[in-house]
């Protein structure tokens, strides 16, 4: 849906819609995360939210929006003569693909080579200010923007120290993100900074997909008069979130539902504070949003439902979110709280505690049986074993992939190394204006004006860190199965996902047993999809290493031409003991097979699952064939590592 449907003509999205109206009354709550699938209008809704907050007062001519009333001190148009103008709130939008110059600004190049003086040219930050910051695809954001907006975000200000410019300005706005979680998990760091968070659906009974579709196709055929048509409803939402906000500082929390709010955080386990905050502002916006002058229980409770979800997350992999009967539990433990002098009982504070395990969090895992046959063959899954911090994999040279942190690339962001006159992305000033100085008298300068001419522009070569495809091959033959070894596998690799995960890499699945190789999972974004194939992959049956190697070639070579710029990592988990063909020479099939991977270029790695007291060494061989590196198992682990390296630097 286009920009411009009106907010009361959404159909659903019910704690959507109220999320964003809280976050209007009460911008401090800190924004909203929408998660959801394709296709089911969260763009449309977080746009019309604009349309509906009050307008706001605004020194005049000041490009940082500051307020009449209290004009930020530092503001870099300062200081302000008094004038003041009224607009309408801003919906600014920051691309995926936008430039670090674009969100926090610049050095104002034009007057810099045509008056010769230094100043500053504002980014998206000081537009957004006292106003909405909308993030569209949030989780495919470039890292270095996502850490330049959380210190915006949470300092309420944009700093801005670069090519001789000092420059600091107010940058108070509701973000609001959207995102598809097929496409890829949000960072940590970014994800707790979101105060509320959503999920959304498409709606599943038929009258509702009806009423969807027909408000589409009337807006369609008039969008003027569908609006009209609606515009009374936005009207009367406007005024109640005016009201609301004028009612917000006289709304009072008692300290028992304080204490309800800091118990519930705690039976939920959350991380720092950050969480109790967002809880007791949001549930005074809903006070003050249905007209209460104190906060109630099941303001809480509201604001527990909206603001804990992507709290719980212990895991990059965990599944986000609270089943509504946790919560409930949560709430009524948590009256015991409410009383302003609680008896601490004869154990002492602590007394009352639940045994780990118990509570909201649910019962802790009980033993797992021992794998069985299952109906399709092979043995059931392998309980992962702990997952840990594993080494850095590092593709060898310097790429040109898309932002992330793994290996080393030339990139529009990161670290400038030269000038250069025919590669790089942007204008590297210094060697511009050191080009263009040893001419100025020839040139005929006159007063302070540089003249600069086409031969003296320098770009500039920046080095970066890119993501990569990694791509895994797993061993699921019996060889590998045998003595509980799958379950120190699964947990490896699930450990290299993670990493895959921290270092903005897409990754795909190739596995083999039995007679042949499957592409479980083919390349994508999303690591949880791949952490999911892993822990339902069954084991059992022979080894058809060759079949696995072509297959993860062929996935290669399809993801070469889908995407030419993206290096790739072939990561192959294997004992090397190749029994497919039988009555053939399946090691020389599965040489063969890797020698045509090295000779297309493909970086690799094999991890060398082999143990016990007769080792064969074919998974050496194997790593020699690919022109890869070789590790052990235990050699994946960073820690492991590293302890290796204090203990040789000790003797």
């Amino acid at each position: 849906m286009s920009a411009g449907y009106p907010f009361s003509a959404v159909v659903g999205h019910d704690d959507l819609r109220l999320a964003l109206l809280l976050n209007a009354v009460h911008p401090g709550i800190g924004g909203v995360l929408v998660r959801g699938e394709k296709g089911t209008a969260k763009s449309t809704i977080v746009r019309a939210l604009a349309a509906l907050l009050p307008d706001i007062a605004a020194v005049h001519g000041c490009r940082f929006s500051c307020d009449p009333a209290a004009p930020d001190p530092r503001c870099p148009d300062g200081p302000h003569d008094g004038g003041r103008d009224t607009r309408a709130a801003r919906l600014i939008e920051l691309p995926v693909g936008a430039t670090e110059d674009r969100l926090i600004g610049s050095l104002d190049l034009e007057r810099a080579l045509t008056e010769g003086v230094r100043a500053y040219q504002p980014g998206l930050l000081a537009a957004a200010h006292r106003g909405v910051l909308y993030v569209d695809e949030v989780n495919l954001l470039h890292d270095h923007l996502v850490d330049l907006l959380l210190d915006a975000a949470a300092m309420g200000r944009a700093h801005v120290e670069r090519e001789g410019v000092s420059v600091s300005h107010a940058a108070s706005f509701l973000l609001v993100g959207t995102m598809n979680p097929e496409e890829g998990e949000l960072r940590p760091q970014l994800l707790d900074r979101f105060g509320l968070t959503v999920e959304v659906r498409a709606a599943r009974d038929v009258p509702t997909r009806t009423e969807v579709i027909r408000r589409r196709l009337a807006f369609e055929a008039d969008p003027a008069g569908f609006a009209t048509q609606w515009s009374t409803s936005d009207t009367e939402l406007a005024g109640k979130i005016a009201d609301a906000r004028a009612a917000l500082p006289k709304v009072t929390l008692p300290d028992g539902e304080l204490r309800r709010i800091a118990a519930v955080c705690a039976a939920f386990d959350v991380d720092g504070m950050r969480a109790d905050l967002v809880l007791a502002r949001t549930a005074v916006a809903h006070a003050a949003w249905r007209g209460a002058e104190q906060v109630e229980e099941a303001d809480v409770a509201v604001a527990a439902r909206l603001a804990l979800p992507h709290r719980r997350r212990r895991d990059p992999f965990d599944e986000p979110g609270i089943e509504q009967d946790q919560l409930d539990q949560a709430l009524r433990d948590a009256a015991e709280h409410t009383d302003p002098d609680p008896d601490p009982g004869p154990e002492g504070p602590g007394g009352g505690a639940p045994e780990p395990g118990d509570g909201p969090s649910g019962p802790t895992q009980g033993s797992q049986q021992s794998p069985q046959e299952s109906p399709t063959g092979g043995q059931a899954p392998a309980t992962p074993d702990p997952a840990f911090r594993a080494r850095h994999l590092e593709i060898a040279g310097v790429g040109e992939g898309a932002p992330g942190r793994r290996s080393r690339s030339r990139a529009g962001a990161g670290r400038a190394l030269r000038a250069s006159t025919s590669q790089g992305a942007g204008v590297h000033l210094v060697g511009t204006l050191t080009a263009a100085a040893p001419h100025q008298h020839q040139r005929g300068r006159v007063g302070t004006a540089l003249i600069v001419k086409a031969g003296d522009v320098r770009k500039s070569v920046r080095e970066g860190r890119e993501s990569n495809l990694v791509l895994f091959a797993v061993d699921a033959s019996g060889s590998m199965a045998a003595r509980k070894r799958m379950s120190a596998v699964t947990g490896a690799v699930i450990s290299l996902l993670r990493d895959a995960y921290q270092r903005r890499d897409k990754v795909g699945l190739v596995t083999f047993r039995g007679s042949s190789a499957e592409l479980v999972l083919p390349p994508t974004s999303s690591v949880e999809a791949a952490v999911a194939r892993l822990r339902d992959l069954r084991t059992g049956g022979r080894t058809p290493l060759a079949d696995g190697l072509l297959r993860a070639r062929k996935t290669l070579a399809v993801e070469r031409l889908r995407d030419p710029r993206r290096r790739a990592l072939l990561v192959v988990v294997t004992d090397g003991r190749a029994t497919v063909p039988v009555a053939h020479d399946a090691v020389g099939d599965a040489l063969r097979a890797a020698a045509m991977i090295a000779a297309e270029g493909a970086a690799s790695v094999v991890v060398d699952c082999e143990s016990g007291p007769v080792r064969l060494g074919l998974a050496v061989r194997l790593a020699a064939a690919l022109g890869g590196t070789g590790l052990r198992l235990e050699d994946l682990s960073a820690d492991a590592v590293a302890g290796v390296v204090r203990a040789a630097r000790a003797a």
